[in-house]
């Protein structure tokens, strides 16, 4: 039986389709998107049910992203950074939680996790400035979870040595703050890709973050949050099962997205190159079937790995460490995987494809901007997974 998110999406396909454009030219997502995601309850699909989540089956969260970003690429983008978030803060302390949620289950929070702040220690927690790039879906949250690194208040930007400060799990942490304690700067998210999520600068001045609205980088992604344990299977999957498939989940929907279009385009083409209509093309039509199998593959591939890690969680159960590498592997190979084959798509639709009104040539090119999150980054997952099938270390070891 479809769970009662994903029929609402479905509900709601052709006014995502409708309001793609709007998005775009806008540069966040309309008001009315938001508000409409937020009816669907996407976002609180990884969210405790005590605060009127669903603490659902993971997978459904993937699909639902999935099946957004089908329809437009930004709402599917901005469902999965934002509907992440909720699972974080399911693991973290009470007080937090009450604050963010206790009025509204459907409050929303952002984020960037790059160093981009530094924190000075005072009585009750920090003092806390900084700049920050990338916060998807800032336009429509009310809070922002910041990667900051805590400082001397000698210390100063460019003084410090970011690797090694990084590296110290004491020094790097997540900082959860109000909208009314950053500013988002317009005109900072003018790109030719994804241009509806509105992931602009934050800046931050000197806020006053609480303790209990901070936790240790380190905490979030071994699952070392006090009392993690005990919390339900939902909140037991582990940061890198979760957190980098949200991203290639939303690319993967775009590929989806991608070959919809494809297939509408083609369907009536006349191409001078087959002398006719595609139909009649056998080199394009088995071209299309391979590139449609291969996004079909990827979504296979998430959904088999994110059941193998629900089977862990609710078993009470690490996952291993090749199921770990596993995952990871197959997530960045599943975002570029799925962007090549809505370049084989692209590129058999011929020049009618280039014309700016085709949803086929918006769908490349928010493909290809998902890709360029650094999650996507190819150096080590590969390797990585090797190295443990052969019984080494991990170069990865979330």
């Amino acid at each position: 039986m479809k769970h009662e998110v994903l029929e609402r999406i479905e509900e709601m396909g052709p006014f995502l389709s409708a309001q793609a454009e709007d998005a775009e030219q806008l540069g966040r997502l309309p008001d009315e998107t938001a508000k409409r995601l937020k009816e669907a309850g996407v976002v609180r699909l990884l969210q405790p049910k005590r605060f009127g989540g669903y603490e659902a089956d993971p997978r459904v969260f993937f699909e639902a992203v999935m099946a957004v970003a089908k329809h437009c690429s930004a709402s599917g983008w901005v469902a999965g950074i934002i509907g992440v978030h909720p699972w974080q803060l399911g693991t973290m302390n009470e007080q937090v939680q009450q604050e963010i949620w206790g009025e509204d289950p459907d409050t929303w929070m952002c984020s960037t996790y790059m160093p981009g702040g530094l924190a000075t220690p005072v009585d009750g927690g920090y003092r806390f400035s900084g700049r920050w790039s990338f916060s998807s879906g800032c336009d429509v949250s009310d809070w922002i979870i910041l990667g900051g690194l805590t400082a001397d208040a000698a210390d100063a930007p460019g003084t410090i040595d970011m690797a090694q400060a990084i590296a110290d799990p004491n020094r790097y942490l997540h900082f959860i703050l109000p909208r009314s304690d950053y500013s988002i700067i317009d005109g900072t998210w003018d790109v030719i890709g994804l241009s509806g999520t509105g992931s602009k600068d934050i800046v931050v001045e000197d806020a006053f973050i609480p303790a209990y609205r901070t936790v240790r980088a380190i905490d979030i992604v071994e699952g070392t949050t006090p009392g993690h344990d005990s919390l339900p299977p939902t909140h037991r999957m582990s940061w890198g099962s979760i957190f980098p498939n949200a991203i290639t989940s939303a690319i993967i929907g775009i590929a989806e997205g991608a070959a919809g279009a494809a297939l509408d385009f083609q369907r009536s083409r006349i191409s001078m190159g087959a002398g006719g209509p595609v139909a009649g093309a056998p080199v394009t039509m088995s071209a299309i079937g391979h590139a449609t199998g291969e996004i079909d593959a990827c979504r296979a591939q998430l959904l088999r790995n994110i059941g193998d890690h629900w089977e862990c969680a609710q078993a009470g159960e690490a996952p291993t460490a090749l199921l770990r590498a596993r995952t990871r592997r197959d997530q960045v190979a599943g975002s570029w995987r799925a962007t090549r084959a809505v370049d084989d798509l692209f590129d058999l639709a011929g020049g009618g494809a280039l014309r700016k009104h085709t949803p086929l040539q918006k769908f490349w090119r928010d493909a290809h901007a998902g890709l360029h999150h650094v999650i996507n980054t190819t150096e080590k997952s590969d390797h990585s997974y090797a190295s443990v099938a052969m019984g080494f270390d991990s170069l990865e070891p979330w």
